[in-house]
């Protein structure tokens, strides 16, 4: 590899899942703070969209080994240390639990999950080396399970459950590990995720869609919020920004008002009453 003149970044950071919302405004904001950034994307067009000034968008399905591979293989060429993973690539799955489909709950952790820690796995090596830090993007999701959320929290739930592992694991060697625990966020994500609800809520039985009606319009109006009142991508990418240059990042950041409100309510109310408080919020 040719040598890094003084105008080019020092340092490597990747993002998963760029194309779009968090992942795409963490990518530009980590690209002005001076980082050379590989950005996964999972096609040609989004790779198109993506590509700016020391923003590298690189394909990645990160459920496919054969492109996670790819990815080590670029950054294990590069004579640049890796700063940071940002795991932000995935999806949402929702419906009523008796009403999702196994395949579907697969299909979450597929992405949320395992695909993460693969990714995990494969640039460790790298981490280790240049004593860098994780980044994973969580949810309220993976404090507060709402009704018709059950695939969605219960993968955000695990990869919380994962950040505690990995840093207790890695932390003595020099590798920091961070959360970011955002409330609602105005991505595509949303938009995406009330298409795969309703797809799923064509496929219930009559009887399931005579039980659910209520909660699966109440699901709907509470998404579609989120659209209208959430935050920008760009003040999560802030907090990104602030983990990764921090001297010893902290093992969480919550993002929005609302984030802060129901991390805080799991630890001081009980699960019944915070049961109905989360009815309410939804208008059950």
């Amino acid at each position: 590899m040719n040598a890094i003149d003084s105008s080019t970044p020092s340092e490597l950071v990747v993002v998963t899942g760029a194309s779009t919302g968090i992942g795409r405004a963490t990518a530009r904001r980590l690209a002005a703070d001076g980082f050379h950034v590989l950005a996964g994307v999972r096609t040609e067009a989004a790779a198109a969209e993506v590509k700016a000034e020391h923003v590298e968008p690189v394909l990645l399905d990160i459920t496919d080994e054969r492109q996670v591979a790819a990815l080590a293989d670029r950054v294990r060429g590069d004579r640049r240390p890796l700063r940071a993973v940002v795991n932000n690539a995935g999806i949402a799955v929702n419906a009523p639990i008796e009403a999702l489909p196994l395949a579907e709950w697969r299909r979450q952790f597929d992405v949320t999950v395992f695909g993460q820690v693969a990714v995990i796995q494969a640039l460790m090596p790298a981490l280790l080396r240049s004593k860098g830090r994780v980044v994973n993007i969580g949810s309220t999701g993976g404090k507060v399970a709402m009704p018709a959320f059950g695939a969605y929290s219960g993968a955000k739930f695990a990869m919380e459950a994962v950040s505690d592992s990995l840093r207790r694991e890695v932390e003595p060697f020099g590798v920091s590990v961070a959360v970011i625990v955002p409330g609602a966020v105005r991505t595509r994500l949303t938009e995406r995720g009330g298409a795969t609800s309703a797809r799923l809520a064509e496929a219930m039985t009559p009887e399931q869609c005579t039980r659910y009606a209520g909660l699966m319009k109440a699901f709907r109006a509470t998404t579609e919020s989120w659209g209208t009142h959430g935050l920008d991508a760009a003040v999560v990418a802030d907090a990104v920004s602030r983990a990764v240059h921090a001297r010893k990042p902290r093992t969480r950041y919550t993002v929005g008002r609302d984030a802060a409100v129901m991390t805080r309510l799991t630890h001081l109310v009980p699960d019944r009453l915070l049961d109905r408080m989360v009815r309410r919020t939804m208008g059950l």
